[in-house]
């Protein structure tokens, strides 16, 4: 029977919900091309990368974009995105997540972030919880974003524990393909149609806790 060592953490939709945030940018720059973009599209781009999420609104219309136009439209969205996140403060973590980061922290179990965002460090700070993980690995320091795994295996790796000792915890069923495919036991927060994949479902962060998560582990394991 495996130990639970390590619990990685997706940030949006987990630690925080920037999500409206990434919404109304993609919806600024989309307008701006006249693609016609929609909060259904949106659903799409939930677990992806900056420029997979930019590729997917332009492929809406047969234009063809040079490299150095993606690039520009990539951070046109980011800077629209930096500016509406510069509001984020500490209230803005997710209901029960301080807690479970804080029972983690006693109970000795290593904390990871595995975030598509680029711009993870800095919501971290804004919501004063980096101290509370003990690493963040994001776009930067992988090749392949989710759902390829990884980001949970470099996660795994950077704590210093197996992959099989892990949970990792997300709200998007891409993320859920990632944790799987990197095997290691999977949450889902969110309605059950999307999660139906993951090991473990809660309908919202505020359900989570390390009894929780170890009873079920152990179930699995």
């Amino acid at each position: 029977m495996q130990t639970l060592k390590a619990v990685i953490f997706d940030l949006d939709g987990v630690i925080t919900d920037t999500a409206e945030y990434h919404y109304l940018a993609w919806d600024s720059l989309a307008n701006e091309l006249g693609l016609p973009f929609d909060r259904q599209f949106n659903e799409k781009l939930k677990g992806v990368s900056r420029m997979e999420s930019l590729e997917l609104i332009l492929s809406l219309r047969d234009t063809v974009y040079t490299d150095e136009q993606k690039h520009r439209l990539a951070v046109k969205k980011n800077e629209v995105y930096k500016e509406m996140i510069n509001k984020i403060t500490p209230a803005d973590l997710l209901p029960g997540i301080e807690n479970l980061l804080m029972e983690l922290r006693e109970a000795g179990i290593r904390t990871a972030l595995a975030s598509a965002s680029k711009n993870a460090p800095f919501i971290l700070d804004r919501l004063e919880a980096a101290h509370y993980l003990d690493h963040v690995v994001d776009v930067n320091m992988i090749a392949s974003g989710k759902p390829d795994p990884e980001i949970f295996l470099t996660g795994a790796a950077r704590l210093g524990v197996e992959p099989t000792q892990c949970i990792g915890i997300e709200d998007a069923e891409a993320g859920i393909q990632a944790i799987l495919a990197a095997g290691m036991y999977a949450v889902g927060v969110g309605a059950p149609a999307q999660m139906q994949k993951a090991d473990l479902i809660v309908s919202s962060t505020a359900e989570l806790s390390l009894s929780l998560l170890q009873s079920n582990f152990k179930k699995k394991s």
